[in-house]
């Protein structure tokens, strides 16, 4: 089997945003009175994608608001934050370039909204990397559903097993998995407390991006090292420690 492409999550993976997120959460709940509930993530029915959690949060929370305008407003809470101040997470760019470089198709598969999306990859400068953009605000279930990574696969051309998804969350990981696809994860901290059920699951768990393009490529960046044999778990065998 051979890779031929890489679909990278957006919030937690390529950018650091988690935090802000939460942030959000906690914001525009106190708006209405709401205290942000310890289990707020843990039962969502549908997946959680953009549409999904909006949903989610009108019917739990018995809101007047509109599912559009719940996504209008977290839109407005983050989007100067994503156009200003959010970063990319280290060695992000330089494994885009390097599969770039490769041929290797690139992919985006989040929960998040398209415009959302769009504006922090442009003012990070990688949104052209990217062939295509599966995102939350589209009609599919969201994580843990494999829905945005088999749309994302579909688009690229490329079968589900010669796909290698990036996630750093419990759901996106299975996700990944339910796609049938590898999936490498990455530390973030805000998914800290279920990272031994992620490393459980996912292929590999890496601490940056530095981490996965040592595995993926060679030293002097010749092309994709060890592929042809990449297999769920092969990697974990035979890359060093």
């Amino acid at each position: 089997m051979r890779l031929q492409a890489v679909i990278f999550d957006l919030d937690g993976t390529l950018i650091d945003s988690m935090l802000l997120w939460r942030q959000v959460d906690t914001d525009f709940l106190a708006e209405r009175g709401i205290a942000v509930p310890d289990d707020l993530f843990e039962h969502i029915p549908a997946g959680n994608s953009f549409i999904n959690t909006a949903q989610y949060f009108q019917d739990r929370f018995h809101l007047s608001d509109s599912v559009d305008a719940i996504m209008k407003q977290w839109t407005r809470m983050v989007s100067h934050h994503y156009a200003h101040s959010v970063k990319l997470k280290p060695g992000a760019r330089e494994l885009l370039e390097c599969l770039n470089q490769q041929g290797i198709r690139i992919g985006l598969g989040t929960s998040n909204s398209l415009e959302l999306a769009t504006i922090v990859l442009t003012a990070t400068g990688i949104w052209d990397y990217f062939q295509t953009a599966i995102t939350g605000c589209m009609e599919l279930r969201g994580k843990p559903f494999p829905d945005i990574y088999l749309k994302a696969a579909e688009v690229l051309e490329v079968e589900p097993g010669h796909c290698l998804v990036i996630e750093d969350t419990l759901s996106g990981v299975m996700a990944g998995k339910n796609a049938g696809m590898n999936v490498f994860a990455i530390r973030d901290e805000d998914s800290q407390p279920e990272w031994e059920k992620i490393e459980a699951i996912a292929d590999r768990m890496f601490d940056d991006f530095f981490q996965i393009r040592q595995i993926l490529v060679s030293s002097d960046l010749s092309p994709i090292a060890g592929i042809d044999s990449f297999t769920p778990g092969a990697l974990r065998e035979s890359a060093p420690t």
